[in-house]
């Protein structure tokens, strides 16, 4: 019933009185049974009443249950009575006379030593990682690889119309010189030349290779039976210390192999020369390597120049 019906029925006075009596019974009334049942002043319960009849303190509903751990290791020890539907399946392991056993083949109850590799494999367990072993002995050191010694960085200056020898060689970076008392037996260089050369018909060519004026290899004049058009040329030369000293004493090995491969026909022409050089060569002085280029004729169709030339010590 409203406050208002209450009011209405008994008039105002007495409905408000009535009405006021009600609500604070109540109340009382309602606190009394919270107390009861376990519930707070503010509504929040702390018991409830289980499907058994018990009044039990509250909590949340049981979660979902948990994924399943994982399986552990059956019983090793090896039993004989395992035979039947209770027989030894595949994977199982087994414990006999201190060493394990995997079943490979499902059998009764059979003896792992003289069943194994048809129904029993041995098996092992992976135990903690044993300590680090001690460091292997070093390796043999490999071969010394190949020092450079000089390197080209421009063209060499164009040797063309003259019969005035000149040099094949440029600015670059490295050494071409050894110094006095430098040089040991053995000590064995390669020098590697490339570049552009154009010749008339019928014209002549020789290259020498020098220390300090002194001639260590001479091609000797060759001749070029046919003209030459910007053909790729390409001279190598190889030495080899053989004895060390003054001259007459030391004694030095060369041997060059100049080739051009015609723009014609893509045919290679060129020759190759080698001396030893036993009389002039000296290896108690200062030596500086130079490499020449000189024309039979001064016609102006012949020109070369170098745009490589590499130095290094192969021995």
């Amino acid at each position: 019933m409203t406050k208002q019906k209450i009011i209405d029925l008994f008039g105002y006075k007495a409905g408000r009185k009535l009405y006021n009596l009600l609500y604070s019974s109540c109340a009382n009334f309602c606190c009394i049974v919270k107390d009861c049942l376990g519930i707070s002043f503010l509504g929040s319960p702390t018991l409830y009443l289980n499907q058994q009849g018990d009044w039990v303190a509250a909590s949340g509903p049981q979660g979902p249950q948990g994924p399943q751990g994982p399986q552990g290791l059956s019983g090793f020890e090896w039993d004989p009575t395992r035979i039947g539907t209770n027989q030894y399946l595949i994977g199982d392991i087994v414990n006999y006379l201190g060493n394990y056993y995997i079943c490979i083949a499902n059998n009764d109850a059979l003896i792992p030593p003289s069943t194994l590799g048809v129904y029993w494999n041995t098996y092992s367990f992976v135990g903690p990682q044993g300590p680090q072993g001690i460091q292997g002995i070093q390796g043999v050191p490999g071969p010394v690889g190949m020092p450079g010694l000089f390197a080209q960085t421009g063209n060499s200056t164009i040797i063309s119309g003259t019969t005035v020898e000149s040099s094949l060689i440029n600015g670059g970076v490295g050494t071409l010189s050894v110094p006095a008392n430098g040089f040991q037996v053995g000590d064995s260089f390669r020098a590697v030349f490339g570049g552009v050369m154009n010749a008339a018909n019928n014209q002549t060519i020789r290259i020498r290779v020098k220390t300090n004026g002194t001639i260590l290899l001479d091609s000797g004049v060759q001749a070029l039976t046919n003209s030459i058009i910007n053909d790729i040329w390409s001279l190598n030369i190889d030495f080899t210390i053989r004895q060390i000293g003054g001259a007459t004493v030391a004694s030095i090995v060369s041997l060059g192999s100049f080739h051009y491969i015609k723009t014609s026909n893509a045919s290679t022409q060129g020759f190759a020369f080698n001396v030893v050089n036993n009389t002039t060569f000296n290896t108690t002085i200062n030596n500086t390597l130079d490499v020449t280029v000189q024309w039979g004729s001064n016609n102006a169709g012949n020109n070369i120049y170098s745009d490589i030339f590499i130095l290094n010590k192969t021995y």
